[in-house]
């Protein structure tokens, strides 16, 4: 009996990450396995992000696992479904059960499982992955497993909606021992000169922006007792010692009663490491920021996804862009680096949309942001808004969703110019209004790329 967790995701064959050179462990199956080695189910965990899939395969060779559970996501289903093919095919893996889990499945559960897999994960993976592979080695009914779907016949069958953990206290924390934490702190350390681990406070959003999706954790909002989460903190100062800690929760600062605990509870432990986190605008005041300031926070991600009012209201997010702009500047005030996130090409964006984009960057001036052309993600609400109008809809197995294509108001090229004229434009301006070290050459620069930006824009409009 044995259970290999991995996924599908290496470093060498991604060039971007390769210049960017910022990886995280899997922290999702780090929980999985921990909650298996709670109950007594011995379990390796294989990270490929350092790895090839060769070398992958030649663990599983080795290990004769009779169950591989693989974590699939948007980015990574095409290495998985190469992974899955090798499996099923080949004898000397030993045809073990392939159970998918990840937010890619849920909505595309005949896909993965025209794939090869076995099992598909649908929501939170800890007792659905234990019961399941109780089930697959006993051989008892699949049926009666909460959350999980597959082929019986050739018959799409899926079981009852799995009920989601109330309290959050009741997991374990993530396996960290399985990974090389120790590779992740120092090719941080050696790429950007300070280390870094993530750590997960929530499960769940509120909120009901349309484009984000919710395929694992629901919109709901559950949470780690406070004091819970400053132990976890002062446990990996004290086993690792990272220089930074990175919270992946959607919504920091969601609850101001918690966070007033977790700022008590962190100083009451000595558990502060510097870190960053993500939030929304509405959810900062002054008092909420000093608490961040004293708890070790260095920076926020406030997230707007455009300058212009008209597209924030057509996602659905909920916020005035100018509560933005004052949140970020707020934060940069108190000594507090700042992000924000940028989509282009939303439904319904035109060009003076961009243009008040660029002028939300300049005035917001945040210390970080990042910038990305909108794309619809199955089971969104964009996805569905946009469903009828995609003009792209690649090979599902060998693409990924950010291929999908739809029609805007402009063509996608345009869009894709659109990103070079805002970053240009941004670091154009950034560049002219510093006080000292302002270097003409880097001006003059920017500026020209954003003009030729500006020109390719309106010939795209034309085509």
């Amino acid at each position: 009996m044995s259970i290999l967790l991995t996924h599908g995701y290496y470093i060498s064959d991604d060039p971007k990450e390769q210049k960017i050179m910022k990886p995280y462990p899997p922290l999702g199956l780090l929980y999985i396995s921990g909650y298996l080695l709670e109950r007594n189910i011995p379990n390796s965990v294989y990270d490929s992000t350092f790895y090839s899939q060769p070398e992958q395969l030649d663990y599983i060779i080795g290990m004769q696992p009779d169950v591989i559970a693989i974590y699939t996501n948007l980015m990574t289903k095409v290495e998985v479904i190469r992974l899955i093919r090798v499996l099923k095919t080949d004898y000397r893996y030993g045809f073990p059960k392939i159970i998918l889990g990840g937010p890619d499945v849920t909505y595309n559960c005949e896909n993965y499982l025209n794939a090869g897999a076995d099992f598909l994960i649908i929501g939170e993976g800890e007792e659905t992955t234990y019961q399941l592979y109780q089930a697959i080695m006993e051989q008892s009914d699949y049926t009666a497993v909460d959350g999980i779907a597959f082929f019986d016949n050739g018959q799409l069958i899926k079981t009852k909606a799995r009920t989601k953990f109330r309290e959050l206290d009741e997991l374990p924390l993530p396996n960290r021992k399985a990974v090389p934490i120790e590779k992740y702190l120092q090719t941080w350390k050696t790429n950007h000169g300070k280390s870094s681990m993530t750590i997960s406070t929530q499960r769940g959003c509120p909120y009901t922006c349309k484009w984000c999706s919710t395929a694992v954790y629901g919109q709901s909002y559950r949470r780690r007792p406070a004091q819970q989460v400053a132990a976890e903190m002062r446990l990996l100062k004290d086993q690792y010692n990272p220089d930074t800690l990175w919270f992946v929760d959607d919504v920091f600062t969601v609850s101001h009663k918690w966070l007033t605990e977790f700022h008590k509870e962190v100083l009451a432990q000595d558990a502060k490491v510097p870190f960053e986190c993500i939030t929304r605008a509405e959810r900062l005041n002054d008092a909420i920021l000093q608490l961040l300031k004293e708890a070790g926070c260095y920076r926020i991600w406030i997230g707007a996804e455009s300058g212009s009012q008209k597209i924030i209201d057509l996602m659905d997010r909920r916020v005035d862009v100018s509560v933005v702009k004052q949140a970020i500047q707020k934060t940069n005030a108190l000594g507090i680096e700042t992000g924000t996130f940028i989509m282009v090409g939303y439904p319904g964006e035109t060009e003076d949309d961009i243009h008040q984009t660029i002028q939300y960057l300049k005035e917001a001036n945040p210390t970080e942001y990042t910038i990305t052309v909108a794309y619809p993600i199955k089971g969104t609400s964009l996805y569905d808004e946009v469903e009828s109008r995609i003009t792209v809809q690649p090979d599902w197995e060998t693409s990924t969703d950010r291929q999908i294509d739809f029609k805007r108001t402009y063509s996608r090229k345009f869009y894709d110019y659109a990103v070079s004229k805002v970053v240009n434009e941004v670091e154009f301006y950034r560049e002219l209004i510093k006080t000292e070290n302002r270097n003409p050459i880097k001006i003059l620069k920017l500026k020209t790329k954003s003009i030729l930006a500006s020109g390719l824009m309106r010939i795209s409009k034309q085509l």
